[in-house]
């Protein structure tokens, strides 16, 4: 089923860590499996932020994870500075989940590539704005455990996942990062027919998948667009004739966030936006759940595609 939610504010930061939180755990019936956030803070200058894993949290169970863990954490650290990228600051959120703030200046396709080479090494995400987190567990535990609240940004989106046909694990688990474009990230409700047609097109188009989950191939395909020009909302429209099945998808980059909802809109989407605020979720419990007051949503029509800015 999942849920997934989506927020905006127009010409401010404010704590969109703790907003997310809330609008995710009101959602957590429609999936407690994992949750996941892709957060925009106010970049700072040209510093890179990385998000990456080394491992799954189910795997600490094994005898020899911990020491194994350690040496791909070193290994991640050696790569780095074989490819003249400075790590400025490190935080270990959990053994298996580090954030790093880098001052490089070369190709991210590189640097990805070059980090992913190492076994269970996974990057989340890679971008100035975006800082991509996610976990097993509900709302509340993946943002206590990756001490969330307090994150100031301009826009946020969350999903919470119920696994249906795909492993429950950090790989996954939404949102997606969209490799190796930096500040590009999709959440999405739904399932999308001819996934294995256009992951074969994009694939051969020199992109990488580390899941065999539907939702990354919009993240990809969202990117591949932009990457040839199309600014947001062409690629998303194209989208829309372009991806066959059922769906409702919300992406996020650098200082825009986007809705599209294919032309059956068979899964639910609320929308409230006000002058200087967008909220949109599943169900309108989520946007309810940041306001503490009475407010007017309505649902978009089949086909809509609408994008605001930051």
């Amino acid at each position: 089923m999942c849920g997934i939610a989506g927020l905006i504010h127009r010409g401010k930061s404010t704590d969109i860590g703790e907003e997310m939180t809330e609008m995710l755990q009101s959602l957590k019936h429609r999936g407690p499996d994992s949750t996941g956030f892709a957060l925009y803070g106010v970049p700072d200058g040209d510093k890179l932020v990385m998000r990456f894993k080394v491992a799954e949290q189910e795997d600490l169970h094994g005898f020899e994870i911990h020491d194994q863990i350690k040496q791909r954490q070193a290994e991640v650290d050696e790569r780095l500075g074989e490819l003249g990228a400075k790590i400025l600051e490190r935080h270990q959120a959990t053994e298996y989940a580090s954030r790093y703030v880098l001052d490089y200046d070369g190709d991210t396709r590189e640097l990805a590539n070059f980090i992913e080479d190492i076994e269970g090494a996974e990057i989340l995400s890679l971008g100035r704005g975006l800082e991509l987190i996610k976990d097993l567990g509900d709302a509340n535990t993946v943002s206590d455990q990756y001490a969330l609240r307090g994150f100031n940004g301009t826009h946020a989106i969350g999903h919470t996942r119920m696994a249906t046909e795909s492993d429950v694990d950090i790989r996954s688990a939404h949102p997606y990062w969209a490799y190796p474009f930096s500040d590009i990230s999709v959440v999405h409700n739904g399932q999308l027919t001819n996934y294995w047609k256009l992951r074969r097109e994009m694939t051969r188009g020199g992109h990488r998948f580390m899941s065999n989950c539907d939702s990354e191939l919009i993240a990809v395909y969202i990117a591949d667009r932009m990457n040839k020009g199309d600014d947001l909302e062409s690629a998303m429209h194209r989208s829309v004739d372009e991806l066959d099945g059922v769906f409702t998808y919300l992406v996020a980059t650098k200082d825009e966030l986007g809705m599209a909802k294919d032309v059956m809109a068979a899964k639910p989407m609320v929308l409230y936006e006000s002058e200087d605020f967008v909220g949109l979720a599943s169900e309108e419990v989520a946007i309810r759940s940041i306001f503490p007051r009475e407010i007017d949503t309505w649902d978009p029509y089949d086909g809509e595609v609408r994008v605001w800015q930051a």
